[in-house]
């Protein structure tokens, strides 16, 4: 018999636990389990952050790669198309420049900043180009044409087939200027997909005859040639990667009509059904479709056969790590229902203080559960916070009896002392440490303020003002690096960064909002929930912030507004969102949501001789 050793060239090395930073197909024996390890790759979805569109659409056109893809246009119930532009980051979706003609069903090809959108339903011929900022138009196709496949880049793209109506084999390759009819296709069809690198490199497969077909066609750059079958054949799927290595996935089959949640690999000549099927079936979806081979991809938007459209995303990734998506799950209830407090801690060791109803009470929380803390020697509502769940910092608000406070406190994880007051009382919101405070805007009593002040440990200086007024703001960061964004009144989606002397207006979030939550710093931060105006539905948005641009972060379960928040020592992969005010109006709640940013970690398994 021949041994390991043998056949691999070496022994299994022997280690007390897990071998340390071990690479796909390696093995061990791990003396504390007394068990053969091994790493294993494996393909899977998961989660990803939402597209930010509201109403949900589908049909989008895709394109791009799965850290820089690119989702436009659609259909938007209960009727018509839209131009909206998405960008993915790999984490979430940013706002894009709008289509000049909103589309859906359409052709599209290229990169995130160099894209083509080609055609649509019924029968556009409209082609417009997309360099990472806005759309242009440029010269129409030939033949005008809605559901077709397609593949390539800016300057070396695919049309192929779609519905005019009839049905089409027609096929046009695009140089980054021009349109050329080329070979029809050997079968002729619509709802179909495409990938590839190029107009010399493609792939077509699935589509409608107009019966489900499971049919693949590989194009050359001059002939089209037959390739292997999918296992299931389906119209309005999606699909990425190259012509010998490419995934589809979703789409629906007739009759009766079925939304599949189906995902199948291409090598080349054959199609694999894939254990790996996406966790929300739907059809009319989009992809990144640009990927270099079967191992990556991202699907997005898209509906089902009851007609319900989505804004969800979805990563493939075959991989050696397992991924945990980021999410939103529910925490230890507080005490006493309340919102408007101070907040201040990490996720594992959180403080709020005060609130509305008008409190002095402190609660102090481990990561699971929320036990009372030393009370406030003044209670207050929508006052600023800082610090550590030993070190904290609760300043300003406001408490019925005396409408603004100066009034400002430090915790010591036990009990609150008094401290200088603020310069300026008014309520206010805060970031920063217990000696190193930043308190930024609020309101007076003539409205919204713009002041900000600095705390040292011991005395409060003015600081540089805000270039726009403002109350109920998120602000997040350290006092020399610090952002403020939206806020009041009536929800804005103002962003401005503090250098430690001045603010400098930056790229505002996606949804305007007001008394929303927050937690990070400058360069890496979320904002969640809050509220457009205090008639309206309370949000459950969350967007993270990379210094420079604004993008989708996954939904809290529940939509609230003015939770206690961990936005002085919290992170954007480990904030809190505790209490605060829900729908229905003016329901102020106990329970807790923590988020949890995506992680990845090996894939150890057991080896076994089974």
């Amino acid at each position: 018999m021949s041994t390991f050793k043998n056949i691999q060239g070496k022994n299994i090395r022997s280690y007390a636990n897990n071998a340390p930073n071990a690479t796909a197909g390696e093995m061990w024996y791990n003396r504390a389990e007394q068990k053969l390890k091994g790493v294993v790759a494996s393909g899977a979805w998961s989660s990803s952050s939402p597209m930010s569109r509201s109403p949900a659409n589908d049909a989008l056109g895709g394109c791009g790669t799965p850290t820089a893809g690119l989702g436009f246009g659609g259909y938007s119930p209960p009727g018509g198309t839209v131009g909206l532009t998405e960008e993915y980051n790999g984490t979430g979706w940013a706002t894009g420049g709008a289509m000049n003609t909103p589309e859906a069903a359409m052709g599209s090809f290229g990169t995130q900043t160099a894209a083509v959108s080609a055609g649509g339903s019924p029968n556009s011929a409209v082609t417009e180009e997309y360099n990472g900022t806005a759309w242009t138009a440029v010269n129409a196709m030939g033949t005008g044409r809605g559901y077709s496949a397609s593949a390539g880049t800016e300057t070396s793209g695919l049309i192929a087939g779609g519905n005019s109506p009839p049905i089409l084999g027609n096929v046009e390759e695009y140089n980054g200027s021009t349109w050329s009819e080329q070979n029809n296709l050997g079968t002729a069809r619509y709802q179909f997909t495409g990938c590839g690198a190029a107009n010399t490199a493609a792939l077509v497969f699935g589509g409608s005859t107009p019966g489900d077909t499971g049919a693949t066609e590989e194009y050359d750059g001059t002939n089209w040639t037959a390739g292997g079958s999918l296992n299931t054949g389906r119209r309005r799927l999606a699909g990425s990667g190259i012509q010998t290595s490419a995934l589809a996935f979703g789409g629906n089959t007739t009759p009766p009509d079925t939304t599949r949640n189906l995902n199948e690999a291409y090598d080349g000549s054959t199609w694999t059904a894939s254990p790996a099927t996406l966790a929300t079936a739907r059809t009319a979806l989009g992809s990144t479709r640009t990927s270099s081979n079967n191992s990556s991809a991202v699907a997005f938007a898209g509906s089902n056969s009851s007609g319900t459209k989505f804004t969800v995303t979805e990563e493939y990734n075959f991989t050696a790590n397992t991924v945990t998506a980021a999410a939103w799950s529910s925490g230890g209830n507080l005490s006493t229902a309340r919102e408007k407090m101070s907040g201040f801690g990490t996720q594992a060791a959180a403080t709020i203080a005060g609130g509305a109803p008008h409190t002095n009470a402190t609660e102090e929380y481990n990561g699971s559960s929320w036990t009372g803390g030393g009370n406030l020697n003044t209670q207050r509502q929508s006052s600023g916070g800082g610090g550590t769940q030993t070190a904290g910092l609760a300043y300003g608000g406001y408490n019925g009896s005396s409408p603004y406070l100066a009034d400002s406190e430090e915790y010591n994880g036990t009990a609150w002392s008094e401290g200088n007051n603020l310069n300026t009382a008014r309520y206010i919101t805060g970031s920063g440490s217990q000696t190193a405070a930043l308190g930024m805007g609020g309101a007076v009593s003539t409205g919204a303020s713009s002041l900000c002040e600095e705390y040292d440990g011991t005395n409060w200086t003015a600081g540089g003002a805000l270039n726009t007024a403002r109350n109920y703001i998120a602000g997040f960061g350290i006092q020399t690096a610090a952002v403020a964004a939206t806020g009041g009144p009536a929800g804005k989606a103002n962003v401005e960064e503090y250098n430690g002397s001045s603010w400098t207006n930056v790229t505002s979030v996606n949804n305007a909002r007001e008394i929303a939550m927050s937690s990070g710093v400058q360069t890496d931060g979320i904002v969640y929930g809050g509220r457009v105006d205090p008639g309206s539905v309370k949000m459950a948005t969350t967007e993270g912030y990379d210094g420079t641009s604004w993008s989708t972060r996954p939904n809290m379960a529940v939509g609230r507004y003015g939770s206690g928040a961990n936005q002085s020592s919290g992170t954007a992969t480990a904030a809190i969102a505790a209490g605060g005010n829900t729908n229905p109006p003016n329901t102020r709640v106990t329970t807790t949501e923590e988020f949890d940013g995506e992680t990845t970690a090996l894939n150890i398994v057991d080896i076994t001789t089974s």
